[in-house]
C-alpha cells in the first residue's frame, strides 16, 4: 500500500503547518487550526493535513468544522488510510463503525512498525504476551502441533509461544511489521492478510492467538466463526480485549480502539460453539499515566 504523504509536498506549507503545530503545542487550539487551513490553501490534496486539521478545530470545540475536515480527509482518501471515519462517528456525526477500516490498520502499524516494541514495552508497559502465555500454560503445559498468530505484529506474542509449538505461523496486515517479525526469526511461515477476511488452507490449528488485535476489529461475531472452523477438537483460541466500562457490547475510545464487555465476549464464543475456559480482568498496559483495564481469555470447543 502507498504509504500516506506526511509531507504536504510544498515548502512553505509545510512550513506553515509546522507554525501551527507550535501554536497547538502552546494551546493557542483555534489559532492552530486557522494557520493549518492557510497551509492546506497551498496544498489542498494532502490528507493529512486535513486530519490534522479536523483535530486542532475538535480541541478548539469547534466541531462542525472539524467534521468538515474530516469528511475532506474521506474524499481525498476514499479507503481511509488516516481514520477519518473514527473520529466523525466520536463526535457524533456518524454512525459508530462495527470495525476500523482495514486500510487505517494497515497505515497505522507500517508508521509505527520500526518504533512499536519500544513505545509498547518500555512506554506503556505492555502486558499481554507474558498474560495470554501463563494463561495457556496454566492449561496443562502442553506442546502444541499448529499454532497461528493473528495480528502477530513484530512477533512479541511468536517470541513466547515458539518454545511451546511444534510450527508457528503469523499473519498481520501490515507489510512493515511482517518485515519485523520475520527478523526475530521465530516463525516458520509469515503472511500479509486481512482478519475481516481471514482464510487459512492449512492443517487444523490446536492453538490461534490475537494479542491485541481485537481492539480494531469492533463486532466480532465473524472472527470468533471463522477461528472456531479452523481449531482443532482440543484447540485453545487465546485472546485478550480491553474492557468495556459501560453498557453495551462494544463501544469505539476516544483513542479510536474498541473496547468490549465481558457479557458480549461470553455470548460471542457461545454462539461460534466455543466455551470459555479461562477469563480474567488484568492491566494490559499503561495509557497516558494510567492503567488500562483488559480481558485474559482462552476458549475452546464446547463440550457435550
Amino acid at each position: 500500500m502507498k504509504p500516506l504523504q506526511a509531507s504536504s509536498g510544498d515548502v512553505l506549507a509545510d512550513r506553515r503547518a509546522g507554525y501551527a503545530e507550535m501554536l497547538f503545542s502552546s494551546g493557542d487550539h483555534a489559532a492552530a487550526a486557522d494557520l493549518m487551513r492557510d497551509a492546506l490553501d497551498l496544498s489542498p490534496g494532502w490528507a493529512l493535513g486535513w486530519f490534522r486539521l479536523g483535530e486542532m478545530r475538535e480541541a478548539a470545540g469547534a466541531l462542525d468544522a472539524a467534521a468538515e475536515a474530516w469528511t475532506t480527509v474521506l474524499e481525498l482518501d476514499p479507503r481511509d488510510r488516516p481514520g477519518a471515519a473514527l473520529k466523525l462517528a466520536l463526535i457524533g456525526r456518524a454512525p459508530q463503525a462495527e470495525t476500523s477500516p482495514s486500510a487505517f490498520a494497515e497505515a497505522l502499524f507500517d508508521q509505527y512498525a520500526d518504533t512499536f516494541d519500544a513505545a509498547l514495552v518500555e512506554k506503556l508497559a505492555y502486558r499481554v504476551p507474558a498474560l495470554l502465555a501463563d494463561a495457556i500454560h496454566m492449561q496443562g503445559g502442553r506442546l502444541f502441533r499448529l499454532a497461528l498468530d493473528l495480528g502477530c505484529g513484530t512477533g512479541l506474542m511468536g517470541e513466547v509461544l515458539r518454545p511451546y509449538v511444534q510450527r508457528l505461523e503469523g499473519f498481520d496486515i501490515s507489510a512493515r511489521m511482517l518485515a519485523k517479525a520475520r527478523a526475530r526469526a521465530v516463525y516458520d511461515r509469515l503472511e500479509k492478510a486481512d482478519l475481516l477476511d481471514f482464510r487459512y488452507e492449512g492443517g487444523r490449528p490446536d492453538l490461534i492467538a490475537a494479542a491485541d488485535v481485537f481492539l480494531y476489529l469492533g463486532a466480532l461475531e465473524r472472527v470468533a466463526k471463522t477461528v472456531a472452523g479452523l481449531l482443532a477438537p482440543d484447540g485453545l483460541f487465546a485472546f485478550s480485549v480491553e474492557l468495556l466500562a459501560g453498557d453495551g457490547d462494544f463501544a469505539l475510545q476516544p483513542s479510536r480502539r474498541y473496547a468490549h464487555s465481558e457479557p458480549y465476549i461470553r455470548r460471542i464464543l457461545a454462539e461460534a460453539g466455543l466455551d470459555v475456559r479461562w477469563l480474567e480482568e488484568q492491566v494490559i498496559r499503561q495509557d497516558r499515566g494510567q492503567p488500562v483495564i483488559g480481558l485474559i481469555v482462552l476458549a475452546g470447543h464446547a463440550t457435550a
